[in-house]
């Protein structure tokens, strides 16, 4: 023993403790400290990353949100009754992905891919991360390709771009999910994928969407990402990232991607509910300070790719609910500067049989007529005003003052006017078709059509159009080159069907 110098015993012990601290550096674990409302408080990952995947018993999972000078903050995905304080947590030095690729076209699943439509397990190998940073401003090119939506009024007077964020806002019950399923079903056949991220909405509500889309074919094109009601605040938070990093994918390939945000209202209060469990600072009217971020991260997302990188595109179409028609609460007013313009859907409109219930005044598109194609801004130039001015008239005349030949023609044409802008649910137009009835509109040919008998006149003329040689070719002229082409040959064809209807 009295040969054992005490360097080395110092040299021993400083080397056992060096391999005793690597050992459990590498495996990674912490301890639950606090578990309740879908979120988990884990002391002891030193070394966990923002976003990372992380292992809980039970097979539940679970992602870094909140970085702590003591513990980290986890979101839980899964029944958080399945976690009690004190169990153990294992990183696992991914950050959250799901999956991806075309095995996910005409499938419903939940935000983390899982299957909830029965068909069995996603095949796909390919897997992207949910948080991406938006694609730069020298990758993308500007909005210039129309993507029609079937709907008269939406394609005449806010025009959506492949690559734009077009909001549709408006109180509940006012059509809003109808308008974003009608332009899902519209791009039957124009090799557009559509995915529609359902958020907060009632399982029976899904349901609904998903069979509409079944009876009209779209789902052969279509994707379904549901969080419902019944799901725990982190899905519905994590939903709408899961829908554009399933997009990103083909918009990377050089495909056209159409994507519903249904809707941003419920994604930002559950984002409230685990900022404010996380204890992360409150904002303006009590939400959390980074709620812009929150939405703007996940739209600018939506881009229009440039030709070096292939062209895609994702246009996005997210949902703002308003409460009796305040466009100037908080989320509304975020989500309104982060998009390219809005589609306001008002209550009284939707009440009195004018659907859809756009309000031509308050709905905007700051793309305008670059995502038109020539035919339909030549007959939907002076629509917007016409509208206005009659409203404007309509207001005046309920005060039943004497009205000279002038303003009584106006205000029969925009009766006539509005009568067009009907639509039927579920019935998107072609848009040649659409010329034909505006030119119709724009040219006086419905002035002298009672007003209970002009959807009887436009189908009419849609059936004579696809029925008569001459109405083939004008049909086909417009749908290839664009143009309104030879519009003495539609005035001519219609002079002939006003005789024709004005004897039946």
């Amino acid at each position: 023993m009295a040969n054992i110098k005490i360097e080395e015993i110092s040299s021993y012990i400083k080397e056992r403790i060096k391999s005793y601290r690597d050992v459990l550096e590498t495996k990674e674990v912490g301890t639950v400290i606090r578990v309740g409302d879908g979120i988990a408080l884990v002391h002891g990952l030193d070394n966990a990353m923002n976003g990372e995947l992380l292992e809980f018993p039970n097979g539940v999972y679970g992602m870094v949100l909140n970085l702590e000078t003591n513990c980290v903050g986890a979101i839980l995905f899964g029944d958080s009754s399945l976690i009690k304080e004190g169990d153990t947590v294992k990183c696992t030095k991914r950050i959250l992905e799901v999956p991806v690729g075309d095995a996910l076209i005409g499938r419903v699943i939940d935000p983390l891919g899982n299957p909830l439509d029965g068909k069995g397990v996603v095949n796909t190998s390919k897997y992207a991360a949910i948080e991406k940073k938006a694609t730069g401003v020298m990758a993308r090119q500007s909005v210039k390709v129309p993507l029609q939506t079937g709907l008269k009024v939406i394609d005449a007077l806010v025009p959506i771009g492949r690559g734009q964020r077009e909001l549709i806002i408006g109180d509940r019950q006012t059509g809003k999910t109808s308008i974003a399923v009608d332009a899902i079903i519209n791009q039957r056949g124009k090799d557009v994928i559509c995915i529609y991220v359902a958020i907060g909405q009632k399982e029976s509500t899904v349901s609904t969407v998903v069979e509409t889309l079944k009876r009209y074919n779209a789902m052969d094109y279509s994707i379904v990402v549901s969080a419902s009601a019944s799901n725990p605040s982190p899905l519905l938070y994590l939903a709408p990232y899961s829908g554009v990093t399933i997009g990103e994918e083909f918009m990377f390939k050089g495909k056209d991607v159409l994507i519903v945000y249904d809707d941003l209202s419920k994604h930002a209060v559950s984002y409230r509910e685990l900022s404010l469990l996380l204890k992360r600072p409150p904002g303006r009217e009590a939400y959390p300070g980074d709620v812009f971020y929150l939405h703007s991260r996940l739209l600018e997302r939506a881009a229009k790719l440039s030709k070096e990188l292939g062209g895609g595109s994702i246009t996005a179409l997210p949902i703002i609910e308003t409460q009796a028609g305040d466009i100037s609460a908080y989320i509304p007013t975020n989500v309104i500067s982060i998009t390219d313009g809005q589609i306001f859907l008002e209550s009284n409109l939707f009440h009195s049989g004018v659907r859809p219930a756009i309000n031509a005044g308050l709905s905007v598109s700051r793309v305008g007529g670059s995502a038109q194609i020539k035919a339909i801004k030549k007959v939907s130039g002076t629509l917007r005003l016409d509208l206005a001015s009659y409203r404007e008239l309509e207001a005046f005349t309920q005060f039943g003052s004497d009205l000279d030949p002038i303003t009584k023609a106006k205000l029969e044409r925009g009766k006539r006017t509005v009568e067009v802008l009907k639509q039927p649910l579920h019935q998107p137009l072609e848009v040649e078709k659409q010329v034909i009835i505006l030119f119709a509109l724009g040219h006086g040919y419905l002035d002298k059509v009672s007003l209970d008998k002009v959807k009887a006149f436009e189908n009419s003329l849609f059936t004579s159009l696809e029925s008569k040689e001459e109405g083939k070719r004008i049909l086909d002229s417009i749908r290839e080159t664009k143009e309104l082409g030879n519009t003495e040959e539609i005035k001519a064809f219609l002079d002939k069907f006003v005789k024709e209807f004005s004897e039946i």
